[in-house]
């Protein structure tokens, strides 16, 4: 196998990797083509584990890149969200639960309360299962000290997720009646499917109009809602899309990506609304409409 052969056959995981450290298609690219730049000036003869190697080249950038970032995120106009991402329906449903579980919009917000090396040994262990010898040469502690680290993460993660999180089918139902309530107008159909506490996160990243602070509450969330729509009525079109592994809403003004909007479901009820309109966040998003992408 050549060096490029190598480095494509594990171009996939580096990208799952990358995407998952920073929440962005762009900088999950840029991180990737880094590595295979590396990559190009090693002897391969010399590296025990080619997919250990790479891994840990691309998980140092991503902290890297996420400590340098750290201060421009802080200084976001609005709420930060991560940028969209098409994925392919699969047809095992537990595959497709633990798909989403990984990659949803809600479990890339709660990693960003993370330090960059929490992030990094949380998503290495629990996601993608490298053992803890291998993580701690990836991340430059010790093992034992990756446990403790993982332990605070765990911590952190699990008071921040639901324990029983939906079916892929249940999600399907709900954000199908969410769009034919709001398509339609109808405030009372739009606050059954609502939690009563529920939050809406809008990113327009200060070039978009877009709620600058979270929005609180069913009516206030679906008043909102439904005055977005009824702007952009007459040349909105909305339709249903897999995005981050499960089911979201694509809307379209004029032929152009508008918006993504993705849910957080617990109980049978909407917790949270997740909607990015930030255009460069959906500027990667016109080609991955139309060439999904398998994660």
């Amino acid at each position: 196998m050549s060096h490029l052969e190598t480095f494509n056959q594990h171009r996939p995981l580096l990208f799952a990797i990358a995407y998952r450290m920073l929440g962005t298609v762009t900088d999950a690219e840029d991180m990737v083509q880094e590595t295979f730049l590396r990559w190009q000036q090693t002897t391969e003869a010399t590296v025990k584990s080619a997919k250990t190697y790479l891994s840990t080249i691309i998980t140092r950038l991503c902290i890297d890149h996420l400590r340098s970032a750290r201060v421009q995120r802080e200084q976001y106009v609005g709420p930060w969200l991560p940028e969209p991402l098409v994925t392919q329906q699969i047809d095992d449903p537990a595959a497709l639960l633990e798909l989403a579980d990984s990659l949803s919009m809600a479990f890339l917000v709660v990693l960003e309360r993370l330090s960059p090396i929490e992030r990094a040994i949380f998503l290495l262990r629990e996601v993608f299962e490298y053992e803890y010898d291998e993580i701690a040469q990836m991340v430059g502690k010790s093992p034992a000290n990756c446990r403790q680290i993982l332990r605070r993460a765990r911590q952190h993660i699990t008071a921040q997720r639901p324990r029983f999180p939906v079916s892929h089918q249940q999600q399907e139902q709900i954000t199908a009646k969410f769009l034919e309530a709001s398509t339609q107008g109808d405030l009372q159909g739009l606050m059954v499917l609502l939690a009563k506490d529920v939050t809406y996160w809008s990113d327009g990243g200060g070039q978009v109009t877009a709620a600058l602070k979270p929005l609180q509450g069913a009516m206030k969330v679906a008043r909102f809602l439904l005055a977005i729509r009824s702007k952009w009525l007459s040349t909105a079109v909305a339709q249903m899309i897999e995005i981050n592994g499960q089911p979201g809403i694509l809307t379209l003004v004029d032929g152009s990506i508008h918006s993504v909007t993705t849910f957080d479901i617990v109980d049978g009820y909407i917790q949270f609304v997740y909607t990015v309109r930030n255009p460069q966040k959906l500027k990667p998003l016109e080609e991955m409409v139309f060439h999904q992408v398998s994660f």
